[in-house]
Formats: C-alpha cells, structure tokens, sequence
C-alpha cells in the first residue's frame, strides 16, 4: 500500500480505534487525526494535510456527506472513503456526488478496509463486494450527468430524519440523535411528507417500511 497520511472521523471513539489498529499495520500508514463529527473533521483538515479521510455518513452536527462536499471543494486531492451501515442505493448515490472515491459497510470493515484503502489510492472506486461491481461506474455516469437517483427525492439528512420517525422517535428525541433544534426536525418533517405526497405519520411510517428505510439501522 502506499504511504498516506489517514484521518477518520465517526462518531464512536470504539470503532475509530479499530480502524486505527487494523491500517496502522501497514508500513507507511498513519493516522494523523480522529474526529466525532463532521465540523471537528473540516476544522482538522485546516492545519492538519492527509490524504485519506474515512468518515461515517450518519454523524452529529455535520453529516458525513456534507462534510465531503466541502472536502472535495477545499481539498480536491483527498481521497473520501466512506464507512456506514447503509445499503440502500440511495445512500450510494449521495456518497458519490458528494465526492466519494468508496464505500465501505461496516460489516466488512475487519475484511476488506486495507483492500479499500488500497484500490482508493490507486486511483479506482471501490464498493463492498455486497454490491454489483459494475455499480461504480453507473453512479460516475450518473453524477456526472447531472441525473437523480431513480425515487432518491430526499436528502441524506431527510432520509436519516426518516429512518428515525418510522423507529417511533419523537421530534425532541431525533433533535437530540442528530444535533439539531426540534423546529429543524420538524421543517424536515413537513419537506418530507410534502415531496412523498404523504399526509399522516401512519402514512410517513408505511413508506419507510415499504422502501426499507427501517431496515438500516
């Protein structure tokens, strides 16, 4: 693998000094910096150079894919590695027009994050084997075509307020999860039941089943 300076930013202290375990293995490897958020990874990224950024896509106070669009704005020659639970497509999309150079599941972190390291680097996209492997290129074809993600109408933010509504959390309960006010989470609230044509929290909670959303966590 070649030499690279790593910084990684997730929420949970645990499973960042995982991934420092596992890459610090690797002669010329170093991580160089860990964040819990996405504001605490832009404001390192101002002193601190690196040239590999493995971050979650669900993260306080910033998420992961805006933290990325503002990496790939500032810092155009990072690589983006993201680490996330998600397998819905969507999520796929999001990462990659954020900028992503890969994806990585969680579940496979142990197996294949020195294999994903490596292929970023090198100048390629990588995805966890769970999805098609010809799947990099069609979201290259996509973002740079300027096309939406067929039923991706929500944002990643909308999409994780979803996901926590349809798991029965209040609006005070999902402000707390994500860092933000109760009215921010009810303005996405209404945005989403008005782009998915939806009129009651019953009807909110059948689409998220219906389209997996509760599946994720």
């Amino acid at each position: 693998m070649k030499a690279c300076r790593v910084v990684i930013a997730d929420d949970h202290a645990m499973l960042r000094r995982g991934i420092c375990q596992v890459i610090e293995t690797q002669e010329g490897v170093s991580v160089v910096g860990e964040v819990g958020d996405g504001i605490e990874l832009l404001n390192l990224l101002s002193t601190q150079p690196a040239d590999l950024v493995i971050l979650d896509i669900s993260m306080p106070k910033m998420s992961g894919i805006e933290a990325a669009k503002k990496i790939r704005a500032t810092y155009p020659g990072i690589k983006i590695l993201f680490l996330s639970m998600h397998k819905r497509n969507e999520y796929l999309y999001h990462a990659f027009s954020a900028g992503a150079n890969g994806y990585l599941l969680k579940e496979d972190t142990d197996t294949e994050i020195l294999t994903a390291m490596d292929t970023i680097l090198e100048g390629k996209a990588f995805l966890s084997s769970i999805f098609t492997k010809d799947m990099p290129d069609i979201l290259t074809d996509m973002v740079k075509n300027g096309s939406s993600f067929p039923g991706g109408t929500l944002s990643p933010r909308e999409e994780e307020v979803l996901t926590l509504l349809a798991e029965g959390k209040s609006n005070k309960k999902i402000a707390d999860i994500l860092c933000i006010s109760t009215r921010t989470v009810e303005h996405h609230r209404a945005s989403i039941m008005k782009r998915l044509d939806l009129r009651t929290l019953a009807d909110l909670i059948k689409y998220a089943i219906r389209h997996g959303y509760t599946s994720d966590e």
